[in-house]
């Protein structure tokens, strides 16, 4: 498996567990300062992105790539560009491709990805909560991106589900978890550790759940 922080912000890779992880930004940054380094014959974007590709960092249980954000002011146009493409040609390689975004709509609207197996979409316990996911979902279909199955998970429930039943089959989402406002998922939030030390059997079965209907192909959620 490959996991792919896309979010500038950079979150995930520290909740994995992987500390000052190299990145794409970084990469290109250092390359254009240095750019006698370039081998002749070869430009500019072929050498970042061969950099790139040697820079995924392996894991034990997962290879990681990390997107990252400039130092100054800049867009990310060329980045998600050079993401984008790397994406396709590293996804054959892998039997699961994880990326996680920054929250909100943008990176719907960058297209980091054409094609997605599953998109899941995880909302507050909130009507607001899951309008906006109902919208980022509308937003990925109206962009022409190719979803096989759209899921949502409804995050720090403090009450049923139910309560959200109209709003989430308004959403055309399938709902495939429910996940328990937890004190313990707080406390570990704030103690920087990564997520494989976090020990909770109702989170941990929860998300084990949530986990085992994404592999199988013919989950269709319900609202209980």
């Amino acid at each position: 498996m490959v996991a792919i922080d896309a979010d500038p912000n950079s979150c995930f890779a520290e909740a994995l567990g992987v500390k000052n992880a190299g990145t794409i930004v970084g990469i290109c940054e250092e390359i254009s300062k240095n750019m006698d380094k370039i081998p002749g014959g070869m430009t500019k974007d072929r050498y970042i992105e061969m950099e790139v590709q040697e820079s995924v960092i392996e894991e034990k249980n997962f290879d990681l790539l990390v997107m990252g954000r400039p130092e100054g002011p800049g867009c990310y146009c060329y980045v998600n560009n050079l993401l984008r493409g790397i994406i396709e040609k590293i996804t054959s390689s892998y039997d699961y491709v994880v990326i996680d975004n920054a929250a909100g709509m943008e990176h719907i609207s960058r297209r980091t990805v054409g094609v997605l197996n599953k998109l899941v979409v995880v909302s507050d316990y909130s009507v607001t909560g899951v309008r906006a996911a109902k919208k980022i979902y509308e937003l990925a279909i109206e962009l022409g991106i190719k979803i096989g199955a759209a899921y949502l998970i409804i995050n720090k429930i403090t009450g049923p589900a139910s309560s959200l039943k109209d709003e989430i089959q308004k959403s055309g989402l399938d709902l495939i978890g429910e996940i328990p406002y937890s004190e313990d998922l707080v406390r570990w939030n704030i103690s920087n550790r990564p997520i494989f030390e976090f020990k909770n059997q109702m989170i941990d079965e929860k998300v084990a759940a949530v986990v085992e209907k994404l592999k199988g192909e013919k989950y269709a959620g319900r609202v209980n």
